[in-house]
């Protein structure tokens, strides 16, 4: 038998593009790497013989000779010079070096999250985007896709879950003109808890954004929904809950309809499925999709929430 008949067949892709316009090259350049292709020299460019890669390399030889450029699409096979076994590997560098960047985006979210299911998903479909371009199964998709799954699994986990004592009591005259403290990255119940004390129980006050592993607090300072804080997480209520109760808030109709949505969505439970919790969470989604600065992201929630109090306090008069 040839050997030839158990190698890999390759398409390579040779060519030229013109000088101007100047963008064509970067543009290019983007189409090669999203269709996951190598470079050998720098005007040849590969992928491994399938179907699909075909149709991908003429559709972009179209793109290039239409604007003024040269290219050949050739059917090749690894004689000398490079081994179809050091092309995977350049192949499977690709891929880890894109598996790796995922995964460092998902620890860096498991660092100041819990994370938002639109930044969940947003890298999910970045995963399916490296899978679909890994075809020799590059080993960093195990790691990258462990990362994904801790991500989700502590989604809704907080420093303080399964807390059951109460942190020392704090009067709501107390609760005036303080700096409050919480993670940076805030979501959900970081967002609502700030509205609610800008709103309901301290006019005045000034946030703060820390790393919520390592932040020792100032005298005067009051922590919410972190390690050890005033207000966080106690039994099975979120640090909105919390809060309502402890600056006795909690007997107010519009609050507590909102801290029951804001439970199911931080807890994840379902204990009060109520109708309007998607539409609140598909608002608080795209505030943080919109806004990476924590008090943007606050002041964007703001609105929304005086929407949904105004809401049940009609409901409830």
């Amino acid at each position: 038998m040839d050997a030839s008949q158990d190698s890999e067949h390759w398409l390579a892709l040779l060519h030229q593009i013109p000088a101007k316009p100047p963008y064509l090259r970067v543009k290019i350049w983007r189409r090669l790497q999203a269709i996951g292709a190598v470079p050998l020299k720098n005007a040849v460019h590969v992928l491994p013989r399938r179907e699909e890669n075909e149709t991908a390399f003429r559709d972009l030889l179209a793109e290039i000779t239409t604007s003024g450029g040269e290219a050949v699409l050739i059917d090749a096979q690894m004689i000398e010079g490079q081994s179809d076994v050091e092309l995977r590997q350049l192949f499977d560098a690709a891929r880890d070096a894109d598996y790796d960047e995922l995964a460092q985006a998902a620890r860096q979210l498991l660092d100041t999250g819990p994370a938002s299911g639109t930044e969940i998903s947003k890298l999910q479909r970045r995963l399916s985007e490296i899978v679909r371009l890994d075809f020799f199964g590059a080993h960093g998709r195990q790691g990258a896709e462990a990362a994904l799954r801790d991500l989700d699994e502590k989604r809704y986990a907080h420093p303080d879950v399964g807390r059951t004592g109460e942190a020392a009591a704090v009067s709501p005259a107390d609760l005036k003109h303080r700096v409050w403290v919480t993670r940076r990255g805030v979501h959900v119940d970081r967002i609502a808890c700030a509205w609610l004390i800008r709103r309901f129980i301290d006019p005045h006050a000034s946030f703060k954004f820390v790393d919520g592993r390592s932040y020792t607090s100032d005298a005067g300072e009051l922590r919410f929904d972190m390690t050890d804080a005033e207000f966080t997480h106690e039994g099975d209520r979120c640090s909105f809950e919390t809060l309502l109760l402890r600056a006795e808030l909690d007997g107010d109709p519009g609050l507590a309809a909102i801290g029951e949505i804001i439970h199911d969505l931080d807890i994840g439970d379902d204990k009060f499925e109520r109708p309007e919790t998607p539409g609140l969470s598909a608002m608080l989604s795209g505030v943080c999709a919109t806004f990476d600065d924590d008090l943007q992201r606050i002041a964007g929630a703001g609105d929304a929430l005086d929407g949904f109090y105004a809401y049940f306090t009609r409901q409830n008069p």
